[in-house]
């Protein structure tokens, strides 16, 4: 069941993912060539093999561009990559496939299905219209021309990405206002005596958060904000004349209309959202950089805050008015430590156990595999690696990925298999990794996707696992992150790594009385992305990506930094948020109002926990996520309590 990972090589990655396509082409061989009535164990029941068959070999195969310390095996996993999602576009657009699946459907014995085989035929359906079968050939073959390039295109982004690696070397004086643990840790520079200070997040963040010296922090978020600037801004700008003239051929007035078909929201159902935040957080936001133009006369002279203060002069005001020193808070909360409540505080709430895997045969010797398992019960029923230090070429930011889909076999469940990527500072020869809290929330943020994946019961592939509307899938991941904020959850765990003294209630206290500190400038950003998302997939081909980024950005209150490319950088853009980014702020309505019954019920009540997993983490996409929604709240969903958490309710 899992794959030996040590074996990998390039050759195997590229076997893996030819093998996958190999044996799915002899399937729909079989589909197209029948002779016979059609049923759907002869047409349908092969399609969903293929599914299983691509997405296995993914897991073997093109994930290890995302983690594998092999340059080779990481070029071969790109490669695999764009080779599957080329092969797997071709598919739907297949003329033989769609007249198979449309014949089928057309049938009596179709129309009497009910369940997942009848949802399964809807949203084959829905996929051969959205492939442009009803158009012209000569449309058609536009069309595929289009997709085989944007998965290039997108591809080639995510790589520059990964394998960017650029630098600042600065002296022990440079680092001034840094913790020693930190510059402990920094990799030496070239120049004697000096420190190797990267773009990985264990490095800039601190340092743009800390660093006294602000011409140094401008100079570090500079290099920041233009990772890869050269290569992939051409290839965003590419990227989104080609959604536009895909969804101008297949009839949508836009690419977010396209692409928001599939999803909970539309367009306008998205500006309303901003619309009634937008004002009340200027507002807030406002005041808030206020403050801190006040904390910061001495430096600023006269000016504004900029990109590369505020983040610096929020962690000032944290230490001046609540007393919060995140190298403080993170001594309570090494990375063990909060694996450790993570895992008792999901095992309560939700009946599960977890038990580490001691002899893995994971990617890389940092790599920790994990066994999910139902309390009581010796049977797995899930796994999942957690891969959380950075190194070079590997993915930079935190997320969660599929490896082995749940669903039905002859002989029992298949258990999922999922992987946490992220990049926290590495254990040193005699200091664990300690989180800041902003670091174990998201810690706590993608392990909510590895239990919504890792939870489902759904007898289907197509629909177990997070695979739900792409606005409702970080609804789980959301609620989870409520959790970190309750006094009573973090003293059941975080305990300080030298001494194993529970966190004062006093600090517990400073640190909830500081979460809203900036509340205003820091979802401002948030909108500032989704809006920017939307202004380019809402135009036309011909879009200014600077212009567009700038107009965006006025919403933060900051002034824009001057030759940066921001958007080089948004991997969203090209890992399946287009068009739909704001997907955050509009799962976050739902995660606050389930979180809600916890609040009302027990943050940690086993009984609410029960239900929110039989009704929301086990239907994966069995169902549509509004129906998830009121059988667990049994009401209509609200933004109440989004609001409220905002400051934003009346």
């Amino acid at each position: 069941m899992l794959h030996d990972y040590t074996t990998v090589t390039a050759e195997s990655v590229s076997q893996v993912t030819e093998d996958a396509i190999t044996a799915s082409e002899a399937l729909i061989d079989g589909v197209v060539e029948l002779d016979g009535p059609r049923t759907y164990a002869n047409t349908m029941a092969p399609l969903d093999a293929v599914g299983v068959l691509v997405s296995d070999a993914s897991g073997n195969g093109s994930f290890m561009a995302r983690v594998h310390p092999d340059a080779d095996v990481r070029s071969a996993g790109v490669a695999a990559g764009e080779r599957s999602s080329k092969w797997a576009a071709d598919l739907v657009m297949r003329s033989d496939l769609a007249s198979a699946v449309r014949d089928y459907a057309a049938t009596v014995a179709a129309a009497s299905l009910d369940g997942l085989e009848a949802r399964n035929v809807d949203f084959w359906l829905r996929d051969l219209k959205r492939a442009g079968h009803d158009l012209s050939e000569d449309d058609r073959a536009r069309l595929r021309e289009l997709r085989q390039r944007l998965i290039e295109v997108q591809v080639a982004f995510n790589s520059n990405l990964d394998e960017w690696d650029d630098a600042i070397e600065m002296t022990r004086e440079d680092l001034a206002g840094l913790p020693d643990a930190y510059i402990e840790r920094l990799v030496p520079g070239e120049a004697e005596g000096t420190y190797r200070v990267s773009m990985a997040y264990p490095d800039y963040i601190p340092f743009i958060e800390e660093a006294k010296d602000r011409d140094l922090r401008r100079q570090m978020q500079f290099k920041f904000w233009n990772r890869a600037a050269e290569e992939n801004i051409p290839l965003l700008a590419e990227a989104v004349a080609i959604r536009n003239e895909i969804a101008t051929l297949l009839g949508y007035p836009t690419w977010a209309e396209y692409a928001m078909e599939v999803k909970m929201a539309h367009p306008e159902a998205v500006e309303d959202l901003y619309a009634s935040i937008v004002p009340g957080l200027t507002s807030r936001a406002s005041q808030e950089l206020q403050t801190l133009r006040e904390l910061a006369s001495d430096d600023l002279d006269g000016g504004p805050i900029l990109s590369w203060d505020w983040m610096y002069y929020h962690t000032q005001q944290r230490k001046q008015d609540f007393g919060i020193d995140q190298n403080e808070v993170a001594e309570y909360f090494s990375l063990d430590t909060v694996i450790g409540g993570m895992f008792d505080i999901t095992g309560d709430v939700f009946g599960l156990e977890y038990r580490e895997i001691t002899e893995t045969e994971a990617w890389h010797e940092d790599v920790k595999l994990f066994e999910i398992r139902n309390r009581g019960s010796e049977e797995p029923i899930a796994y999942f690696y957690a891969d959380l230090f950075p190194r070079d070429g590997k993915f930079g930011h935190a997320a969660c990925f599929s490896i082995t889909g749940g669903m039905r076999e002859e002989d029992g469940y298949r258990a999922p298999v999922a992987a946490i990527v992220a990049n926290f500072t590495k254990p040193g020869p005699d200091s664990p990794s300690l989180l800041k809290h902003d670091e174990a929330l998201t810690l706590f943020h993608e392990f909510g996707h590895v239990l919504h994946f890792c939870l489902t019961t759904v007898d289907h592939p197509r629909f177990a696992g997070y695979d739900t509307e792409w606005d409702f899938v970080e609804a789980p991941s959301q609620i989870m992150e409520h959790w970190m904020w309750q006094p009573e959850v973090l003293q059941r765990f975080a305990r300080h790594h030298e001494t194993g003294e529970v966190i004062p209630t006093d600090l517990v206290e400073r640190l909830v009385a500081g979460r809203d500190q900036t509340i205003g400038l820091t979802t401002l950003r948030q909108v500032f992305l989704g809006k920017f998302d939307l202004a380019i997939h809402t135009g036309d081909d011909d879009v200014d990506l600077e212009q567009a980024t700038r107009d965006a950005f006025a919403l933060t209150l900051i002034p824009y930094h001057e030759g940066t490319h921001f958007a080089a950088s948004f991997g969203h853009l090209m890992g399946g948020y287009d068009a739909g980014y704001y997907g955050y702020q509009w799962a976050k309505v739902f995660g606050d109002v389930m979180f809600s019954v916890f609040a009302d019920e027990g943050s940690l009540s086993p009984e609410v926990g029960a239900r929110y997993r039989d009704e929301v983490l086990a239907r994966g996409y069995s169902r549509d996520a509004i129906e998830h929604l009121r059988a667990f709240l049994g009401r209509e969903p609200s933004s109440d309590a989004y609001l409220r958490n905002l400051g934003l309710a009346e």
